[in-house]
């Protein structure tokens, strides 16, 4: 009788490969096996790298123009009434758990985002980091669920509360707490559960990482040498890698496991405040300047005189305000390329405050995805390429910040993850190149002997 094919993906939100490859293997005994019997490989991120839209991406081969999703805060109309936050109501394409499901195969899903709210599945589903409160919301399918993960972890933590503080201590214990709930829920699920496909995300490497890193790398501008808090990101990955060992001694000899990261992680230079660049370049203009830092969306812009406006985070999104599109466009159809080449040329001009180039990228939705869906931004921004944050609030009186406009943060995100994978039913080996984050559902699919869909976009991984 054939063996029943089993696949379980342990997703870790933000894990880095010059980390788990590089710095630390040797001290990471569990995934270093793990590497030592299959393959290995930086795994190139979705554009932009961020959480929402990249497990979406990489669970459904599809690129986030696609998804119709560029971040966790999207357009969701031509209005200047700011951005609504992306959950699983916007994923509209198949993900490996349904089409599984349609072929009677069963799946556990743990803290993929955005799976909240939840919809239903064959088989279990606890939702992601998204999710407003496990008290007050439905956070599992079927509903009775959450019961039974209370009578084995009591309250479940599906996010670190204020990781953007300075309350380290607080943090640091938190997400302890979470990781280790998290997996003890994975190792009962692992067991007592039916499954062919099995899937959880640790959003632990994620939080420590932006609460951290200015203690763990020596040439972040903000180090601090001789803090308590120096190995606390070390230290988290060893505890972690004993969790995944405790997890991978529960599975049969024949289970496909994969190991992946949504993005990587870099210390983070500084920040742009793209509305004040916008207001010295003569494309915002504001009814009245603001004496403190002010959010944009509590800001008074002079619309009728205003060309764009832009969002921070991780990396910048920038809006055109254009004549029958957006409520008081000023920017005429026939001049809306001109006018973003215009802003290419001009931020990919700008320099730090020392002169030097920052080696920023600007890029056109419609030139970066195979299709564009939902409401884009007009231009994306990496600013330094990913070294500097995008900040869009008001007040700074500088086109530089060196403090992050929602809480402390040591870092940005990066383009690459890191991908593990060990097939016994192969004979795999060694390190590969050029693996795509799309390149994970084809390859899941494959080992269950199915057809890869034509509107994938990845490629399996062999």
């Amino acid at each position: 009788m054939q063996k029943r094919t089993r696949v379980l993906v342990l997703g870790l939100d933000c894990a880095a490969p010059q980390l788990v490859f590089d710095r630390w293997q040797d001290e990471l005994p569990n995934l270093r096996k793990l590497m030592a019997e299959g393959i290995s490989g930086r795994l190139k991120s979705c554009d932009p790298p961020i959480t929402v839209p990249a497990w979406m991406s990489m669970m459904s081969s599809k690129d986030p123009g696609q998804l119709g999703i560029y971040g966790f805060r999207n357009r969701s109309a031509y209005t200047y009434d700011g951005l609504s936050i992306a959950n699983s109501s916007a994923v509209h394409e198949d993900t490996v758990w349904d089409i599984l499901g349609r072929q009677g195969k069963k799946s556990v899903l743990i803290g993929v985002p955005p799976t909240y709210p939840p919809k239903p599945i064959n088989g279990h589903l606890v939702t992601c980091f998204l999710t407003p409160s496990v008290d007050d919301n439905q956070y599992t399918y079927p509903a009775e669920l959450k019961y039974e993960i209370e009578r084995l972890v009591g309250r479940y933590m599906v996010d670190v509360e204020n990781f953007r503080s300075e309350k380290k201590d607080d943090i640091l214990a938190q997400i302890y707490e979470m990781t280790r709930k998290r997996f003890a829920l994975a190792r009962d699920f692992v067991v007592n559960k039916t499954w062919d496909f099995f899937m959880m995300v640790e959003m632990g490497p994620d939080r420590i990482h932006h609460g951290f890193w200015k203690y763990h790398d020596v040439t972040h501008p903000k180090h601090e040498p001789g803090s308590k808090y120096v190995q606390a990101i070390h230290d988290y990955y060893c505890y972690l890698d004993d969790e995944i060992g405790k997890l991978l001694a529960l599975l049969d000899d024949q289970t496909v496991v994969l190991v992946v990261s949504d993005h990587g992680i870099r210390k983070m230079e500084g920040g742009i405040c793209i509305n004040e660049w916008l207001i010295r370049e003569g494309y915002l203009t504001l009814q009245e300047t603001p004496k403190e830092i002010t959010p944009f969306a509590k800001t008074k812009v002079d619309w009728a005189r205003t060309r764009a406006w832009g969002e921070g985070g991780y990396y910048g999104r920038l809006y055109l305000n254009v004549k029958g599109r957006e409520p008081e466009g000023v920017i005429h159809p026939d001049a809306y390329e001109e006018v973003r080449d215009e802003l290419i040329a001009r931020i990919e001009a700008i320099r730090d405050e020392n002169g030097r180039l920052l080696g920023s990228r600007v890029m056109k939705p419609q030139g970066m995805y195979k299709s564009v869906g939902g409401i884009p931004p007009d231009l994306l921004v990496y600013f330094g390429d990913l070294g500097w944050r995008s900040v869009g609030s008001l007040g700074h009186h500088s086109v530089y910040t060196y403090e992050n406009d929602t809480g402390p943060d040591d870092a940005n995100h990066d383009h690459h993850g890191i991908f593990i994978m060990r097939d016994p039913s192969r004979s795999l080996a060694g390190s590969r190149d050029g693996l795509q984050l799309m390149d994970v559902a084809p390859t899941v699919l494959d080992r269950f002997g199915m057809a890869v869909p034509k509107d994938m976009q990845g490629k399996i991984i062999t």
